[in-house]
């Protein structure tokens, strides 16, 4: 989800910037919502688990691809599927470029030994290179952010349109290596509940997680848990109208930069040098584990893998710095 979200201020720009230029996104279903502010754009579902699954299912969808008319193919994946994607489409003779995802500089970056790190190429300008290999200009700027989302009935009913500043937190990630722990993020819902009478919104999914967001709803009056209550489209209006949004390295850090929102993110064997930081924010907003403690992060692009040792880098980033940073935020918002 993350890597889509990154799209989205990419062909912003790119739209705005080539005016005569129509997009089609191949993508799954599930990720049409992010793409509903474009205008040029329609999105084509790919169903890798059904019809386009396996070769044949690829080349089916090579067909069904052929027929919208495309002439041009960016590949912002660079996976298998699309390398096969990349085989048919040459048969017809249409450019087909793939990104260049900075494998070896990244193995570089990761390797497990102390080392001096330096920033790589961020994703979003990876991406804005394959369209500029294509021919078109894209000169990426905060201003390729989306705009605020219309909250419907529904949502307000859910989270109260009170003035209060709405403060999200989505404490979750893909792997351990890059959670922050769950105690210590409970430590930030205490301060900011004794702190302020502010709205936490709290997201997630999967059924460990909403109990434990279940939880902290029941234990702290500020809290409300998102997960599992909206479906996707409303989950991003929501996320639209945050005040500012606290993440790991994670989808929902890129889905709240989409719309602009000051975005916090937490790092832990996964470092924003890598270049998956989040759109248009500083790194001033990207709170990071302790590197003279452990010196060999970032161990892994992904959070995957870290050596014996490195489990509790996270703990390195103290509660009160996430809520420093946090009422930080929500001042430079009023």
């Amino acid at each position: 989800m993350g890597d889509v979200a990154m799209t989205v201020p990419v062909l912003s720009t790119l739209l705005k910037q080539n005016p005569n230029i129509k997009i089609t996104v191949l993508t799954r279903a599930f990720f049409k919502p992010m793409f509903t502010q474009l205008t040029n754009v329609d999105v084509f579902e790919a169903d890798i688990r059904g019809r386009h699954k396996g070769v044949l299912g690829l080349w089916k969808l090579y067909k069904e691809l052929k027929q919208t008319g495309i002439t041009e193919v960016a590949d912002l994946h660079n996976v298998l599927r699309s390398t096969i994607l990349k085989t048919y489409f040459s048969f017809g003779s249409i450019p087909f470029v793939q990104i260049d995802k900075g494998r070896k500089e990244k193995k570089e970056l990761t390797k497990l030994a102390p080392k001096t790190i330096r920033p790589l190429q961020t994703t979003h300008e990876r991406y804005a290179d394959v369209f500029r290999k294509l021919g078109c200009t894209v000169n990426l700027s905060k201003k390729s952010v989306l705009g605020k989302e219309k909250l419907p009935e529904k949502v307000l009913k859910l989270v109260g349109s009170h003035p209060n500043k709405w403060i999200g937190i989505a404490p979750f990630a893909a792997f351990s290596g890059k959670m922050y722990p769950l105690e210590l993020m409970e430590k930030v819902l205490e301060e900011i509940n004794r702190q302020t009478s502010h709205t936490v919104l709290l997201f997630g999914g999967g059924e460990e997680e909403i109990e434990q967001l279940q939880e902290w709803q029941t234990k702290y009056p500020t809290c409300t848990n998102i997960a599992g209550i909206l479906p996707f489209k409303e989950e991003l209006t929501l996320i639209s109208n945050l005040d500012v949004m606290v993440a790991m390295d994670s989808g929902n850090a890129h889905l709240a930069a989409l719309y602009g929102v000051p975005t916090i993110t937490l790092w832990g064997v996964t470092h924003p040098y890598a270049g998956f930081a989040p759109f248009g924010q500083g790194i001033n907003n990207c709170l990071l584990s302790d590197n003279k403690q452990y010196p060999f992060i970032p161990t892994s692009v992904y959070g995957n893998k870290f050596p014996v040792g490195y489990e509790k880098v996270m703990h390195t980033i103290a509660p009160t710095d996430v809520t420093q940073k946090i009422f930080e935020l929500l001042v430079k918002t009023e």
